[in-house]
């Protein structure tokens, strides 16, 4: 009789395939690559090869991240327009949404602008703009007129003749255009009815590829990582790292002020409890905070809602996952505020009342444009676009956007539950003996008891009854 042995098979530990210390690891070993790249001789107009690899690795993962945000908020936006069907009253509840989605944005823009101009994290880097900036300001009426669809897919060409003569045309979307597009076509799908039920249900089919395209994506984040900080390091040496870091506390004080005092002041204003709304929705921030992703957070952001803060399943079904592509107090207001204002500063650009005012609009209207795992870089690309900032930024911001992405889906997530609960407050639709009940811990636990004790049911009904 022989016996065999199986050699156990090696494991990682556990904190080495945890997400935050990879983003951690990728932090170090882009900084310390940057600066290897910095000081071997890379500059822009010399560039070596590690300089070469850390941009390319960095550039990659934007475009990566880029090309899925124009499918996400179409299919995202279509798919949550189609839940109207489901509601009563619906048009009044869509319309107190979008009106509060909006009064949040507007107020933590305020707070994010008030933080970049009196905290100043851009300031005496001693850096010039880049070379291809031209100095134009933004420009309130190509602002409107970008909102108009130019064509069905929002795409757009840009054409660049080099001095020896060659051409190069770029594509690209417009956001807000897409955006357009796509609530038409979902409030034309819903008027359609029965007919188009064919296309919502592509539509959400769709939209499940899409999210399990971009959690991959997301996974590659600490490549990225390396990338875009090895990149801002080498190209802006010290300066950069300092700059970046006043940046991140900035972005964070904004979010605290956020999470911690506005959301606070309405929920009491609304007569509800501070404290079990924080209860409510903790086990969704919670989770939001380590995946980074509204997306991937929205089934337990939408249960904590329902069964948690007691927001009926139809209207919550509407409002949590609309506000999961679209509501982004983090992503799509404090940040991009304080980030035009870094980008500015840190290139020496001096900002007028009406590019201020231009932000705030940006930011308000812009924040429908933005999706549950690339918010931030669509707002990012649009708000500089649109007041006329250098696009250098972008990378330079991004490299520090894993740290920064942790707490503003945090905010984001705690928005996107806040707002259907203070609609359905004012609604009188609110169910506040559950909101203020006691919490169990698992947002899923009536489920999972629900289904034990249908289970057990059918196993009584299906045993034998013994005959005495």
């Amino acid at each position: 009789m022989t016996t065999s042995t199986t050699t156990p098979r090696r494991r990682l530990p556990a904190w080495a395939t945890a997400f935050g210390p990879q983003i951690i690891i990728a932090l170090a070993l882009g900084l310390g690559l940057g600066l290897l790249a910095k000081y071997t001789g890379h500059t822009a107009d010399t560039p070596t090869g590690l300089g070469t690899t850390l941009a390319t690795l960095g550039s990659s993962y934007i475009s990566l991240l880029k090309a899925a945000v124009i499918p996400l908020i179409f299919f995202a936006v279509v798919a949550s327009i189609a839940n109207l069907s489901k509601v009563t009253n619906a048009a009044r509840l869509a319309w107190q949404t979008i009106l509060w989605f909006a009064i949040t944005s507007a107020i933590s823009v305020i707070i994010g602008m008030v933080l970049g101009t009196v905290l100043r994290p851009g300031s005496g880097t001693g850096q010039s703009a880049p070379p291809e900036y031209d100095g134009r300001t933004g420009d309130w009426w190509a602002f409107l007129i970008g909102l108009i669809p130019s064509n069905f897919l929002g795409l757009g060409a840009t054409t660049k003749i080099a001095e020896g003569g060659d051409a190069t045309t770029a594509l690209s979307f417009n956001v807000l255009q897409v955006l357009v597009i796509a609530i038409t076509v979902g409030i034309a799908a819903l008027k359609v009815g029965d007919a188009a039920r064919p296309f919502l249900d592509f539509s959400a089919a769709t939209l499940a590829v899409i999210q399990k395209v971009l959690w991959w994506i997301i996974r590659l984040a600490p490549l990225g990582t390396v990338g875009l900080i090895g990149n801002a390091v080498a190209t802006y040496g010290w300066d950069t790292i300092g700059a970046l870091g006043k940046f991140t506390l900035a972005i964070y004080i904004g979010l605290a002020l956020v999470i911690f005092g506005l959301y606070p002041v309405l929920v009491r204003a609304h007569g509800l409890s501070i404290k079990q709304y924080f209860s409510g929705v903790w086990p969704a921030v919670q989770l939001a905070f380590v995946s980074r992703s509204s997306i991937g957070t929205l089934p337990l952001t939408q249960r904590v809602t329902e069964r948690n803060l007691g927001v009926p399943s139809g209207y919550a079904s509407f409002a949590v996952p609309l506000g999961a592509t679209t509501k982004m107090d983090g992503c799509a207001a404090i940040y991009p505020a304080i980030s035009a204002i870094f980008v500015a500063q840190f290139f020496g650009i001096d900002l007028g009342l009406t590019d201020y005012l231009l932000i705030a609009m940006v930011s308000v209207l812009g924040s429908a444009a933005t999706a549950g795992t690339t918010g931030a870089v669509v707002m990012l690309t649009l708000t500089l676009s649109t007041v006329g900032l250098p696009l250098a930024g972008v990378g330079l911001i991004l490299a520090v956007d894993p740290i920064l992405d942790m707490g503003r889906t945090a905010v984001n997530v705690a928005g996107q539950a806040l707002v259907p609960a203070i609609v359905a407050k004012r609604e009188g639709i609110l169910d506040e003996e559950l909101y203020n009940a006691p919490r169990h811990g698992d947002p899923f636990n009536d489920e999972f008891k629900s289904a034990a004790d249908s289970s057990a049911a059918e196993a009584r009904e299906s045993t034998p009854t013994p005959v005495g």
